[in-house]
């Protein structure tokens, strides 16, 4: 077979898709609970660093930016190795999934702090003098005050490293995790032909095109309104 007729059987192979498909969608629902989770506890990590990081207190200061600098440091793939197969050496083991799930949250952890830290201080000081003329102390001053103009300057470039760090969920197959990526592979394997491997692109494609396309949107909005 030559030209689109060897393409066709050899990438879109429609025995082969009709009997992997169904694996490419499992691994696709795992794609989105991992992400989801990831996306939750990175955030809410970092922006948790980020507000301790305002109370300067210089030890604490100096331990957050040694870890946020060390995990935007280390590669995604080195992180989720390190924990999947050096942990259980210390007595702690995590499944593929929680160990993927611990390393990407803790990296989009630290790019995170990096992006609410910089947020924060884009926020004018007289934003905080405005505070402290009201008599607020500082936690409701920057509740109420600053972190809601922190967050709306930190929302575009958080979309856009929130979406890099999810992709890198398919690092998970590394350690045998059953998302798209693993469930491609494992169906590219199994039949010997890349058929699987081009459902797990569409099943990509579907997943984050549209969540690419809204962040545009969003960050056009933004970007208006300023």
């Amino acid at each position: 077979m030559k030209g689109w007729e060897g393409f066709a059987f050899s990438f879109l192979n429609a025995r082969i898709a009709a009997e992997y498909w169904p694996k490419i969608v499992e691994g696709l629902f795992v794609t989105i609970a991992l992400a989801a989770l990831i996306i939750v506890a990175g955030l809410a990590l970092g922006l948790l660093l980020a507000v301790i990081r305002t109370l300067a207190i210089r030890p604490v200061n100096w331990a957050i930016v040694f870890v946020v600098d060390l995990f935007r440091a280390l590669p995604p793939l080195v992180v989720i190795v390190l924990i999947y197969f050096g942990l259980p050496a210390a007595g702690i083991g995590f499944s593929g999934f929680w160990a993927t799930w611990l390393s990407l949250t803790l990296v989009l952890m630290a790019f995170a702090e990096e992006i609410f830290w910089g947020s924060i201080c884009a926020v004018p000081k007289g934003q905080w003098e405005a505070g402290r003329a009201l008599g607020l102390h500082f936690l409701p001053t920057m509740r109420l005050i600053v972190l809601p103009q922190a967050l709306r300057i930190a929302i575009p470039p958080l979309t856009n490293r929130t979406i890099a760090i999810t992709k890198g969920t398919a690092l998970g197959s590394v350690v045998a995790v059953s998302e798209i990526l693993g469930a491609a592979q494992s169906g590219m394997a199994f039949s010997g032909n890349p058929t699987p491997l081009m459902l797990g692109a569409i099943a990509y494609l579907l997943l984050f095109l549209p969540v690419v396309v809204a962040s545009r949107l969003l960050e056009s909005r933004l970007r208006w309104k300023h």
